[in-house]
């Protein structure tokens, strides 16, 4: 994960995040969308915003309620050993007919650890698949719903492909048969320098079936030729850096493809001899030597009786991966378009979809999943990294298991430098964090209903002889001179996040305690359980004399539009896209910055549809090309059919989650993220 800097400016401190402060997006120098069987990837970049306006104090929501036991399973656990290396994934078995133990895996590790193609499929309970095989007869696999995961039963796969199988405690024991890599060929000759890679096709021969991964790695630096003039320097290139991909094979290569792909070390270029020098004149110009161009197959090397392929793969490109049998065959197409498109009923009222969008002469390669609310059993919730409090980032895989969540995406912005919120998190009626500078957020309750607008969260200090002091943030790492507020949801305790606050201690609504907070970040406050602390900053801090010890203070609060009180749940991101149909993009008003604006980046999204649908998307790299801007993005969910739609943290921090893994990206290119929108399934 690259970690991003903060884009945010503090007018008082500037160590912190402020107002037009957006995460700032990295431009990734590829993009991919994840394949039905690969998990892709890009890298963005993702940082923070900020927020006004505050609200009620409340205790620490328990974010994880513990795993409901697995009724008629033997045995079970999170962890997979294949062929010797220990991988995550979860995992259980069953007692079947005539005393045969039956074997499941999550759908998730079964497709990313061993390779498999899941097909398109309308019945969440059958799963066909495709592996060294045709894909017109496919195999079908049974499901089941357990837990925050799809199990799929892969008892007689296993038996067929000659997998042996043991539970060993946590761990599932995976061992295949060994393999034998007989070939590897690059189907097209290498580019001219001047042209870019195109199409290219590996075919990677094999005597049997056998578990692959593939991976995006980091960028390739360009050779760059010698200058001519020792006082010049190396100009930059114009041109995204290749990226390297690596295609690991659970298989041995035969020794001759390894010395095939062995890297040769360049010649040195030949010096030019002092006579030779003196017989140019000082006019002459010295012709570079142009660098060779990078080979598509840099290395192939085997590890631990496993086979590593790595490419490196121009900008714009990317690689998709296909099996087929008789021969059994690993095919690399290198493309401009790698997107798979599929359409899987994953469980009732949630279904996995991916496929390209056009928009003009512009593809762009979406992945979503589309909840139906109203199916019983469905819910949705905000989730956020930390079980302490605010303060916390974690990938979103992590966060989704620690909350047991089948599906979920990124939500809103944080500081990346504090990992502090900064914009509306509303959970089951109480108020997690403070919105922010009137920016879009979506609203909803558990019966299905939406609310799409841009939020503001009025809360007022009233103290005797009804003064009245407006409080601008609730547990929020946006800062700037006025009061704030922190309860017990941001956690055991309080540390400045400006010089010289005045910090007064509320407790069953008196205050308590007024203390100095010194320096930024040296001294930790306890925020009261029955109270909350009331920072007062810059010249805010003139407030404290009318607030003595010993007085007694009340909050009055209210959301602008007032619909957003009447739903239990709000994550609030921003800028809000689509309204009642219509595109209602106003970066400008919600405080974005023009570089936010026009910045062409990996984009988080989530929208209701005419028919009540919801959908949670991702938006990749168009072909050939960086993301969609924000007015492109906005495009796009309408022509989805999109009637509200709103723009979520985008960039590294995009991440569409289902049953344990990524769906549009390989998890080591995701950033950590602080909160989303994590959706539910009961037990059936």
């Amino acid at each position: 994960m690259v970690k991003m800097p903060n884009c945010c400016q503090l007018r008082i401190s500037d160590r912190y995040a402020n107002a037009k402060g957006e995460r700032k997006f990295f431009r990734a120098t590829v993009s991919p969308i994840l394949l039905t069987a690969l998990c892709l990837t890009t890298i963005g970049a993702t940082n923070a915003q900020e927020s006004p306006k505050t609200t009620k104090s409340i205790p620490p929501l328990v974010s994880q309620s513990p795993a409901p036991p697995l009724s008629g399973v033997a045995s079970s656990g999170n962890q997979i050993s294949l062929n010797g290396r220990t991988l995550p994934g979860t995992w259980l078995q069953q007692p079947g007919k005539s005393g045969q133990v039956t074997t499941h895996l999550s759908d998730g590790a079964f497709r990313q650890l061993i390779g498999i193609n899941f097909l398109n499929s309308s019945n969440w309970a059958r799963q066909p698949i495709q592996w060294f095989s045709s894909v017109t007869t496919p195999q079908v696999l049974a499901a089941r719903l357990l837990g925050a995961y799809r199990y799929l039963d892969i008892t007689n796969f296993a038996q067929t492909s000659g997998w042996q199988i043991q539970a060993n405690g946590n761990t599932l024991v995976i061992a295949t048969p060994k393999t034998q890599i007989t070939n590897i060929v690059q189907s097209q000759e290498p580019p001219e320098a001047s042209a870019p890679l195109q199409q290219a096709r590996i075919l990677v021969d094999l005597d049997r079936p056998t578990p692959w991964q593939v991976a995006q790695g980091s960028a390739i630096a360009k050779p760059q030729p010698p200058s001519s003039d020792p006082d010049t320097p190396t100009p930059k290139p114009t041109t995204p850096p290749n990226r390297e991909w690596t295609v690991t094979l659970d298989g041995i290569a035969d020794p001759v493809l390894i010395e095939r792909y062995t890297p040769q070390l360049p010649a040195a270029p030949p010096t030019l001899l002092p006579n030779l020098l003196k017989q140019l004149s000082p006019a002459t110009p010295i012709q570079p030597i142009p660098p060779a161009p990078q080979a598509l197959i840099q290395k192939v090397e085997v590890v631990k009786n496993q086979t590593i392929i790595s490419l490196s793969v121009p900008f714009g490109l990317l690689p998709q991966v296909s099996t087929v049998a008789n021969p059994n065959r690993l095919i690399i197409d290198i493309r401009p378009d790698p997107l798979e498109e599929r359409d899987i009923t994953w469980a009732p009222g949630l279904r996995w979809r991916q496929h390209y969008v056009n928009l003009g002469t512009e593809r762009f390669p979406v992945v979503w999943l589309e909840v139906n609310p109203r199916k019983f059993g469905l819910t949705l919730k905000p989730m956020w990294a930390s079980p302490d409090g605010l303060a916390g980032t974690a990938p979103l895989i992590q966060t989704a298991q620690r909350y047991l969540a089948v599906a979920g995406i990124n939500g809103g912005y944080f500081n990346r430098n504090n990992r502090l919120p900064l914009g509306a998190i509303r959970r089951d009626s109480q108020w997690l964090s403070g919105p922010i500078l009137n920016r879009g957020a979506i609203a909803w309750n558990d019966s299905g209903q939406f609310y799409f607008g841009r939020l503001t969260l009025e809360e007022t200090l009233i103290a005797a002889n009804d003064q009245r002091l407006p409080i601008l943030f609730l547990n929020s790492g946006y800062v700037q001179s006025g009061i704030a507020r922190y309860t017990p949801a941001w956690g055991s305790t309080y540390t400045p996040l400006t010089d010289n606050e005045i910090i007064l201690v509320v407790q069953k609504d008196q205050i308590t305690n007024q203390l100095p907070g010194g320096k930024v970040g040296t001294t930790a406050v306890p925020i009261p359980q029955d109270g909350y602390l009331l920072t007062l900053r810059a010249n805010a801090a003139s407030a404290a004399s009318q607030l003595p010890i010993g007085s007694t203070v009340s909050i009055s609060s209210t959301t602008a539009p007032a619909d957003f009180s009447r739903y239990p749940h709000i994550i609030g991101a921003g800028p809000l896209l689509v309204q009642n149909r219509q595109i209602v993009l106003d970066a400008k008003a919600e405080k974005f910055s023009n570089a936010f604006i026009a910045e062409k980046a990996i984009r988080s999204g989530i929208c209701t549809t005419a028919t009540g649908t919801l959908m949670i998307t991702a938006t990749h790299n168009r072909v050939g090309g960086y993301g969609p801007n924000l007015a492109e993005h906005a495009q796009l969910m309408q022509l989805m059919g999109c009637v509200n739609a709103l723009n979520l943290d985008g960039g590294s921090s995009t991440s569409l989650y289902l049953g344990g893994q990524l769906l549009d990206r390989s998890p080591s290119t995701a950033a950590r993220v602080h909160n989303g929108i994590g959706i539910f399934l009961q037990p059936r």
